[in-house]
């Protein structure tokens, strides 16, 4: 779906002040509330301000950059150009600084006499802390309008004042909160410049096939799901060998789009719901912002795990795509290749590692965030933490996933694993998820006996429990 292509009906001297808008997980000019407030439209619910030149920055933040795998960087990257070349359409362009933005965005403020500076607010534990940091070195307003959530975490609490710590309850309060329409691009907007850095190289990994960026690539991504996806996504969103899901995560998670645009007009149920357990897992992070590495049911953090040479050996084995389990092995693999996974797979690979390998959360947690281009820390622990049973689910230890039974039910004739798992090719229909009753040469056996470890794994939990 294109963008509006406009240019700037101001000419680029008619407007003293200058505004800097600071670009970060919010890579889209479409729906961009602190946009408006940069270049004081006056639109409602982005202030009052005094219209502005508006120049455009990104700043790569080695803190951030440091902890990014390299498909993330890659994909940033190229988001990155895809909206220089939007901004370049509307007359601007986007200029960059490579360091501490404590020190860089005060210096580029005063480069160019800036009045302002705007953001879309950052939930995050670093980010929070990053932001007071840039705020308290300014000696100009900072100005936090908009968020990447349809409702911003903290805002849903219940009628104690309390935070939500079970999903259902949290999103019934999530629907009757409401949330504003999409805004527009702004019809009439002047930009200010000035030199640009080169931003950092950042290949894609040899042999990955990373998805396109940018907001005209995910408005296309969306405007194809909601006619061709939506209506059968309540009923093929766990079928790992269809074409069931959105495939909107990375966008969402660079702010390409704004799940209000995902929320406009007819939504079907269940994809709703899936959008809300993303505000969920970001508002349980922002009451408890140690939960990105820590555990949010401490009572947990005892459970034994697994540690030693043997121990290592079986998560190499895992993380490799060499577990025996073809179903675990293909969700694997398909990280590696694609730099995503699908869901429900990430669910069963999941409870493999800590239920069945025996091996802590906070392992498999960041071998993810290494590898995931959609990486997001709030939904990464927090999905990994209801798994492993430490987090927001009322009992989920009992739920240990059958990596055989979740193959067949989720992909019945084995098209996803011959996709991602080649020595099994030859083998038709679901008698591929259990390839050693036929032996094949070169693919392993299963590394462990699943019946076994899960009644290790219970027998682990109840130790716990008493």
């Amino acid at each position: 779906m294109p963008l509006p292509s406009r240019k700037t009906s101001r000419p680029s001297g008619s407007l003293d002040r200058v505004h800097v808008l600071w670009f970060r997980r919010d890579l889209r000019l479409a729906d961009h509330p602190a946009l408006h407030a940069a270049a004081g439209t006056g639109f409602p619910g982005t202030g009052d301000g005094e219209p502005a030149r508006v120049l455009p920055l990104f700043v790569f933040d080695p803190v951030l950059w440091d902890a990014s795998g390299p498909a993330r960087r890659a994909h940033l990257v190229d988001s990155l150009r895809a909206l220089d070349e939007d901004l370049r359409e509307l007359g601007g362009h986007l200029v960059l600084r490579v360091g501490d933005p404590a020190r860089e965005v005060p210096a580029l403020v005063r480069e160019v006499g800036a009045a302002e500076v705007h953001v879309s607010a950052d939930f995050g534990p670093y980010g929070r802390t990053r932001d007071a940091a840039v705020a308290a070195a300014l000696d100009v307003p900072f100005r936090a309008t908009g968020s990447p959530y349809a409702v911003a975490p903290g805002r849903v609490v219940k009628t104690d004042g309390t935070p939500y710590r079970v999903f259902t309850p949290f999103l019934r309060a999530w629907l009757e909160h409401g949330r504003p329409d999409p805004l527009p691009l702004p019809a009439d907007l002047a930009w200010a410049d000035t030199d640009a850095v080169a931003p950092p190289a950042a290949p894609a990994p040899a042999g990955v096939r990373l998805p396109e960026a940018g907001e005209r690539v995910a408005r296309a991504t969306w405007e194809a799901f909601r006619a061709h996806g939506l209506d059968r996504y309540r009923e093929l969103r766990d079928r790992a060998d269809l074409a069931g899901t959105s495939r909107l995560s990375v966008h969402l998670k660079f702010g390409e789009i704004h799940p209000r645009t995902l929320l406009a007009g007819r939504v079907d149920e269940t994809f709703r719901a899936e959008l809300a357990w993303r505000e969920f897992y970001a508002d349980v992070l922002w009451h408890h912002p140690e939960t990105a590495r820590e555990y949010l049911n401490r009572d947990m953090a005892g459970m034994r795990y697994d540690t030693g040479p043997d121990a290592d050996a079986l998560f190499d084995a895992w993380r490799e795509g060499r577990t025996g389990f073809p179903f675990v092995d293909a969700g694997m693999r398909q990280l590696l290749a694609e730099g995503w996974m699908h869901n429900r797979v990430r669910m069963v690979v999941a409870s493999f590692l800590v239920k069945d390998l025996h091996q802590e959360w906070t392992r498999g947690a960041a071998h993810f965030m290494r590898h995931l281009v959609d990486g997001d820390p709030a939904s990464n622990s927090h999905g990994w933490q209801w798994t492993a049973g430490c987090g927001t689910d009322a009992s989920p230890w009992f739920r240990i996933f059958n990596p055989i039974t979740q193959g067949r039910r989720f992909d019945p004739d084995g098209d996803y694993v011959r996709r991602y798992v080649p020595e099994l090719r030859a083998i038709a229909g679901k008698a591929v998820h259990e390839p050693w009753r036929i032996g094949v040469p070169g693919y392993p056996d299963p590394i462990v006996e699943h019946a076994e470890e899960r009644r290790v794994a219970l027998d682990r939990y109840e130790a716990i429990r008493r």
